[in-house]
């Protein structure tokens, strides 16, 4: 294929206290035309670290939820080519390559798969349900759209057809204990806001058996036993976000009825 005129790449971050994470995935996308990140208000100097940081725009936007932050920073991207990624990834070389050149060359897709790989601290985690994780990274915001119908774990809905590139992007997913289960429990939180506004009600048998499949089929089924005490931690803080994700519901339900009830002549 010919080299395309409209080849240019925007590159987007959202960010919320990313300090120790947001360095070196920028010092990744350099090679991109243009570089948005869009801060949550961050209280531990990112906002700061962004603003002296040269060759990036940087825009704090207060934080709904995944989907609309996203859809917002692709909103204000002046390219229609967008590599989105998450403030703990990194674009190793390879992938870098294979971004340019499949963007450069022209391409009759309308957007990309990554497969990632995961990183617990910094040591690679091969398995633990992991090991065919893939998402949506590089798009044309012509083509495609962040579907509403979903708060966390956000859908990209791509009008077209999709391709895989080979190189991995580097994720990582795990710092320390603490902040993997805050971001855990964050999740569960946000997918409980989730259940509440499609009217999913809350079930205590779900409460139960969900966290722990999400732990038996990680753990066993998707080999984390086999990644050591990483797999164990790993699986765990997984589960307890599907946990989080039930009892936040209840709540919400309870606060519901309350307010319903305050409300009655």
């Amino acid at each position: 294929m010919k080299p395309v005129k409209n080849s240019k790449i925007s590159a987007l971050i959202i960010t919320y206290n990313e300090m120790g994470y947001i360095e070196r995935c920028l010092d990744s996308i350099a090679f991109a035309d243009e570089i948005i990140v869009v801060d949550s208000y961050s209280t531990d100097g990112t906002y700061e670290y962004l603003l002296e940081r040269p060759g990036v725009k940087v825009i704090q936007h207060p934080f709904e939820n995944f989907t609309r932050q996203k859809s917002f920073a692709v909103s204000r991207a002046s390219n229609d080519w967008i590599l989105f990624l998450d403030a703990d990834e990194v674009v190793p070389q390879g992938l870098r390559q294979e971004i340019v050149k499949t963007v450069k060359n022209g391409t009759s897709h309308a957007a990309f798969w990554f497969y990632r790989q995961f990183m617990f601290e910094m040591k690679p985690l091969r398995f633990s349900g992991w090991q065919t994780d893939k998402n949506y990274r590089l798009f044309r915001k012509s083509k495609a759209k962040f579907t509403d119908r979903k708060i966390v774990h956000e859908t990209l809905e791509v009008e077209g057809s999709s391709g895989i590139l080979q190189e991995k992007l580097i994720h990582y997913c795990y710092k320390n204990y603490d902040d993997y289960k805050c971001k855990m429990l964050h999740y569960g939180r946000l997918k409980a806001q989730e259940d509440f506004y499609k009217e999913n009600p809350f079930n205590y048998l779900l409460m139960v058996v969900k966290p722990a499949w999400k732990f038996a089929n990680h753990y066993l089924l998707r080999l984390g036993i086999l990644d050591g005490k990483k797999g164990i931690v790993i699986c765990y803080l997984n589960a307890l976000g599907v946990l989080e994700r039930y009892r936040a519901l209840k709540k919400l339900e309870k606060k519901n009825e309350l307010a319903y009830y305050l409300v009655m002549p």
